[in-house]
């Protein structure tokens, strides 16, 4: 095994050349380098900036100067709230229908177009480490590595194209340390570059590094309201998914109970030796044991090590941000933060992610880009993961493929809304049977509204439906789909998820069955009620 500050030397460096006119101090001060760095599971309410109702803990001071220098997006969100797919949309612009990585178990093909290798071949550097969880051997770019699969949070084994070797560490150290290994001696200093910095944190069994790991010890963290949620609006996915801070989540293997002294004596001093029959060694008949009180337990304990995983994600960014500076890159460098997907943090009784739902569907996104976006402005548009890889491309300057299916978040950076800017998002989960039993769905949202379909296996007829008035309803309570009031809105938004499926080419074999159309199937019409605005704009032909 090797200590992290001997690895490097298995580090691939290939240098290549930038067929410019330009010399190379003009290349330095007119192309912008790119960092961008991303979470697994960070819900937008981890984040002191997104003032959630865990602001007071001052958790994630590092973002949030990120932030205050810069621009939130508050309405950033994914097309489908799952790991591998998440990243596989990342990388092609594309939602998971288009490029084929549907769930976490589908093969991902690295020969399909990808951003990077867009961007590596119109002269930028190109280099990424961490966490991607696309099985294979990446593509564009000119240094990678990457865990395997999930990857370790301790003493993580790490792949290059050649190698593969186990480091000791933790996982956050690590990969920012390669990083900035690769800042001070990997790349060339007057070429561009694009520099991808992928963290396992905050991701399930959440293990801080061992000096977070009693930092939040003596907090109390504040509960959501829903908490005890009993779903009682609610269709059958919601009613019986594997996702509840009460049975799914493992006393042993996600609380550490029995591993952590210090979480041993607490859950003993509650609980007991073993009320519940999981620990090893465990009677064959658990005690009795007050349903909330061990909910709250839990929920106290899933928080201290969650958000000290986040402490370490942001203390390391507080790094990144350091070598920057140092390097005087901080000034011609866009720095954007971001997450594969939300996470639920007790909301609905939950953790983990996968639904439409507003907690997993909602990712935070932020960027600092000195001199170009105004500092401590905040976006409300609708933007996707799609937009990642066309917003990459166009920050280079550099025209995107036609067949991503984004747009580029630049005019919005620079707080300039183009008037025909979307007003509605598509979604679809497609993991199912799956790990935590969550159906499959599809769905429409807006600013106000948001339109589920859950359907195929494990759906009672095929097919069921949810309506949510976001103003109204912000956690998602209640269900309004069968309401009389909810008739114009209904059938409005079932347009709408139709007119989207068209848009971005969803397979009928992807959906079961077409939804209920109202009006005319040739083409889906805009949505005129004063609750929506016209939806996407028509996408431009690229080169």
């Amino acid at each position: 095994m090797l200590h992290y500050s001997q690895m490097f030397r298995f580090l691939l460096l290939p240098c290549f050349a930038i067929p410019s006119s330009l010399s190379a101090a003009e290349k330095e001060t007119t192309t912008p380098n790119i960092v961008w760095i991303f979470t697994d599971d960070h819900a937008p309410n981890a984040i002191g900036a997104y003032n959630s109702r865990f602001q007071p803990l001052n958790p994630t001071p590092n973002i949030d100067k990120l932030a205050a220098e810069g621009m939130i997006f508050d309405r950033a969100y994914v097309g489908n709230s799952i790991c591998a797919p998440s990243r596989a949309t990342l990388l092609t612009g594309k939602h998971s229908h288009k490029n084929n990585k549907l769930t976490n178990l589908d093969e991902f093909n690295h020969d399909q177009q990808q951003f990077q290798k867009v961007l590596q071949s119109n002269g930028y550097q190109t280099a990424l480490f961490g966490k991607i969880h696309l099985k294979g051997q990446m593509q564009g770019f000119h240094d990678w590595r990457v865990l395997p699969g999930q990857g370790q949070y301790e003493n993580p084994v790490l792949i290059d194209a050649e190698s593969e070797r186990q480091i000791e560490g933790h996982s956050t150290d690590i990969i920012t340390d390669i990083s900035l290994k690769w800042l001070q001696e990997g790349r060339k200093k007057e070429e561009p570059f694009m520099l991808m910095v992928h963290y396992k944190a905050p991701h399930r069994n959440w293990i801080p590094a061992e000096r977070f790991r009693a930092r939040f010890n003596d907090v109390t963290f504040p509960e959501p309201e829903n908490l005890f949620d009993d779903y009682s609006t609610r269709t059958t996915a919601a009613n019986d998914q594997w996702l509840e801070i009460h049975g799914d989540m493992q006393l042993v293997r996600d609380l550490k109970v029995t591993l952590w002294e210090h979480r041993t004596k607490e859950f003993e001093a509650q609980f007991g030796k073993d009320p519940f029959g999981e620990l090893e060694g465990a009677e064959a008949s658990p005690q009795p044991v007050d349903r909330k009180a061990l909910i709250r337990w839990k929920y106290q304990a899933y928080m201290r090590d969650y958000f000290g995983c986040i402490a370490g994600v942001d203390e390391n960014i507080g790094r990144i941000l350091a070598e920057l500076k140092v390097q005087g890159l901080d000034k011609n460098t866009i720095v954007m933060y971001s997450s594969d997907q939300g996470f639920y943090l007790g909301e609905h009784g939950w953790f983990d992610k996968r639904f439409m739902y507003e907690e997993s569907y909602r990712t935070p996104l932020v960027v600092r880009w000195p001199d170009k976006v105004p500092a401590g402005t905040r976006n409300s548009d609708l933007v996707q993961n799609i937009d990642f890889a066309e917003t990459f491309l166009d920050l280079a300057g550099v025209e995107a493929p036609a067949d991503m299916q984004g747009e580029s978040l630049v005019p919005l950076m620079k707080g300039q809304t183009p008037a025909d800017w979307r007003t509605s998002l598509y979604y679809q989960y497609h993991e199912f049977p799956g790990s935590h039993h969550v159906r499959r769905h599809e769905g429409v949202s807006t600013k106000t509204h948001k339109l589920i379909r859950f359907y195929g296996p494990g759906v009672p007829n095929n097919e069921e439906w949810e309506l949510y008035d976001l103003v109204a309803d912000p956690s998602e309570m209640k269900n309004i789909y069968d309401a009389k009031e909810s008739v114009v809105i209904r059938k409005e938004l079932t347009n709408e998820l139709y007119r989207l499926r068209e848009y971005y080419d969803v397979p009928a074999e992807n959906v079961s069955k077409e939804p209920p159309f109202f009006g005319s199937r040739k083409q889906a019409p805009r949505i005129k009620s004063n609750t929506l605005l016209p939806g996407h704009k028509a996408k431009k032909k690229k080169k």
